[in-house]
């Protein structure tokens, strides 16, 4: 009999492995950071874990504009605000990944739509309480959770996607499975569109603000779309720091190079605002040499018919991100520090490394830390 009950994919072995050596990564608690992840899918719930595991105060702003599966069903047909990223960033902030009720708001009913319980629990206090955030926070409460998550507006949004070649793609759904690269998302709503308050105040209180990792247009930007999110981060004190993904796995970025993806952050808004970028590379970066340089083939971009195969087997495969050295130097040029490490898992090769993630986490952290005079000071740091 084929069982119709399964459990949501997710990095839970991952963050295992953060558990088992968390104590050596632990920082002064009696200073914790103060960090603010901003994304959704599956990507910013690793940011939260591998923060969590360094003690820090930890909070998260998910975007709104997720309209596919599970909760584009309970978005369309009952009315409710996506659940499915925020549900997936308060379980990782659960203080016991393996409670049974965390377990079971991973559940997912193939009989019925194939919904989530955390989805339809979400959806069904929202409905009861007349209260997104009364939702969020009652299932926050029921997983003992670490920290706090907010949606980044409360206002019913959409994705509108332009492509390359100017194509225009309506919805998150479609945009994220592109079968050209985006260029450019911009958020549509019915009624002017407003930031929600408590993740601004997050958002200006913190000393860390980290975007990603996840999908570019479709999970990081359109938290940044949200009238309020930009000033907010230029508001704050915060490093901000920007973790490339590894790799493309649906098409929006297919092909794009890390610093493409850090210039498409600038054409969003964020010009001046990033302090350093987390990048993957196998090997050290080094420059070209003249020889290497001119047996390139002509026009040889970042797609360069390299695959890696996706978890689920079936799954499309993805695109590895690349960085070179000169791509780095030209960051870096921006006032961008870079920080180049191999931080692929070695079990699951379109995941971060947790430990790897958590060591760029941790340098990032004792360099601020030990520049005593300019250690969140907003005054100095550059961009402001």
């Amino acid at each position: 009999m084929t069982h119709s009950i399964s459990q949501d994919p997710s990095n839970t072995a991952s963050f295992a492995r953060l558990q088992l050596s968390a104590d050596e990564a632990r920082q002064d608690p009696t200073a914790p950071i103060r960090a603010v992840v901003i994304g959704g899918g599956t990507g910013a719930p690793m940011s939260i874990r591998t923060l969590l595991s360094l003690d820090a105060r930890v909070s998260a702003v998910v975007a709104m504009a997720d309209d596919g599966g599970s909760t584009g069903k309970l978005r369309y047909e009952a009315g409710s605000l996506p659940p499915g990223d925020i549900r997936k960033c308060i379980l990782a902030m659960a203080s016991d990944p393996g409670d049974p009720v965390t377990r079971a708001l991973k559940c997912r009913f193939e009989f019925a739509g194939n919904h989530s319980l955390g989805n339809l629990l979400l959806a069904a206090l929202e409905d009861v309480t007349g209260s997104f955030p009364e939702a969020i926070a009652t299932c926050e409460n029921l997983v003992n959770a670490r920290g706090k998550v907010y949606p980044s507006t409360l206002d019913k949004v959409m994705i509108t996607a332009t492509t390359k070649s100017g194509n225009v793609i309506r919805g998150q759904a479609r945009a994220c499975h592109s079968q050209e690269t985006l260029s450019h998302v911009q958020l549509e709503s019915e009624e002017p569109v407003k930031a929600y308050g408590p993740a601004l105040e997050a958002i200006k209180q913190a000393d860390l603000i980290v975007l990603g990792p996840g999908s570019l247009f479709t999970s990081i930007i359109p938290n940044l779309l949200v009238p309020g999110i930009i000033d907010a981060i230029r508001q704050s004190h915060a490093l901000t720091v920007f973790v490339c993904p590894l790799a493309d796995q649906q098409g929006e970025t297919r092909g794009m190079t890390a610093i493409e993806h850090y210039q498409a952050l600038v054409d969003h808004g964020m010009g001046g605002l990033i302090h350093y970028m987390v990048v993957h590379s196998a090997e050290p970066l080094k420059p070209e040499t003249p020889m290497e340089r001119a047996s390139r083939p002509l026009g040889e971009g970042a797609d360069d018919g390299r695959r890696v195969p996706n978890a689920g087997g079936d799954a499309p495969v993805a695109v590895p991100v690349k960085i070179s050295y000169e791509d780095a130097v030209a960051i870096q040029q921006q006032g961008v520090v870079v920080i180049v490490r191999n931080l692929v898992d070695p079990n699951l090769p379109t995941w971060h490394d947790p430990i790897e993630l958590r060591s760029a986490f941790k340098s990032i952290i004792e360099l601020s830390r030990s520049q005593a005079s300019r250690m969140w000071n907003p005054s100095v740091l550059k961009g402001r």
